[in-house]
């Protein structure tokens, strides 16, 4: 019996648009050839010399995409040649298909089923980290299927993402680094070595200063005091904050957990939830703020319709600029460091720290072993020098 699947093939080309990446219909001349570069967007023709063709059918009610290059003409060509296939399928002959399962297996298609995979399993920030990586990576590897990838388009992409991107030394690391999981994740290892990646230089965190605080608190009301007091004496991450239940505060053994919220479909990052121990100054901010609070909402720090709060750092740049400070030297990680920094001043020891921050490794709660700048330790080099 025939293959009754469709014999249609479109060529698409994926280009930038005000939207973001898309597949657009490609233009054709009065003979029917394709126009290099030039796309449909919403109607209108546009120039596009960015991006790869794409061959697009269906096979039993799924949709195929197939990267073939750049080139308009060859792709032009593989179009006329897959719907020769997809005909000779439907009338019943046997034919080894171009990307089919016994053969290579096309860079687009690996990269659609796995950023599937990551909207299915991962939070909606690491998705959107590797959609725009892979994007990248799609953009600057001319190769169509994922078997050819070698060593040289991958540092072909770093100098893409520092030359045409103007991407910063860690953001051409994070990409590549995001590649790289995906090579891995198709069973592809081996391809570069150590020195091949991007190099970047760990900067130093900022930590908030006593008199930077101080003038911040002043311009504070009592609301927005709280919130980044609670910031502060927490350490904890923006999202950690927005989604901090009444549940997770013990005010008794004065305490703040990091919790899983499968009612709103969030987790903690690595999903390790952890508990911190709160001064306190800060228990009795909590309870005055819990006694006026809406009961039936769950959240600590909710919204009109009990949702979390978006808008932490914007109001935290309101308020640095009604404190005449300059708001470019104020953002919401910062009161993490801060956090960190003066534990380690204090004598709490490096694992005790990592806990508390949720750090998955040492080296990452390392990074905040600043020299104390404390008047004791000036005192200490006056002696050592008087």
């Amino acid at each position: 019996m025939a293959n009754t699947q469709s014999k249609e093939v479109n060529l698409t080309k994926r280009v930038q648009t005000s939207k973001g990446m898309r597949y657009c219909s490609v233009v054709l001349s009065p003979n029917g050839r394709v126009k290099p570069d030039l796309v449909l967007v919403n109607g209108k023709q546009e120039r596009h010399p960015e991006g790869a063709y794409y061959l697009e059918w269906r096979e039993s009610g799924r949709r195929i995409r197939l990267s073939v290059g750049k080139d308009a003409q060859d792709a032009a060509a593989r179009r006329l040649r897959k719907e020769s296939e997809l005909q000779a399928v439907n009338n019943g002959v046997t034919v080894v298909p171009e990307n089919g399962d016994e053969g290579p297996r096309s860079l687009a298609a690996a990269v659609e089923e796995f950023i599937e995979e990551t909207r299915l399993t991962k939070k909606p920030k690491t998705l959107a980290a590797y959609t725009t990586s892979l994007a990248y990576f799609q953009e600057s590897c001319q190769k169509l299927f994922l078997q050819d990838i070698d060593r040289k388009d991958l540092l072909k992409f770093c100098a893409f993402l520092r030359d045409e991107k103007k991407q910063a030394p860690r953001s051409c690391w994070n990409k590549f680094a995001n590649v790289m999981s995906f090579l891995k994740a198709n069973s592809i290892r081996g391809l570069v070595k150590k020195t091949d990646w991007p190099r970047y230089t760990e900067e130093e965190p900022e930590i908030y200063e006593n008199v930077e605080l101080d003038k911040l608190f002043k311009a504070c009301d009592a609301e927005e005091r709280l919130w980044y007091e609670f910031f502060l004496m927490t350490g904890m991450r923006e999202q950690e904050v927005m989604y901090t239940y009444w549940s997770d505060v013990n005010l008794s053994a004065a305490t703040v957990r990091v919790s899983h919220k499968p009612d709103r479909r969030w987790t903690p990052k690595a999903y390790k939830e952890r508990e911190i121990p709160i001064p306190t100054k800060l228990v009795k901010a909590l309870k005055a703020w819990k006694a006026k609070s809406d009961k039936s909402c769950s959240l600590v720090f909710p919204t009109a319709g009990c949702n979390p709060k978006l808008d932490f750092l914007d109001c935290l740049k309101a308020v640095a600029e009604r404190a005449k400070l300059d708001e470019d030297n104020f953002w919401l990680h910062k009161f993490r460091a801060t956090f960190a920094t003066r534990c380690l001043w204090a004598g709490v020891d490096l694992r005790t720290v990592q806990q508390w921050l949720g750090h998955s490794d040492m080296e990452s709660t390392m990074r905040y072993l600043k020299p104390s700048r404390s008047q004791q330790t000036r005192e200490k080099v006056n002696e050592i020098f008087a």
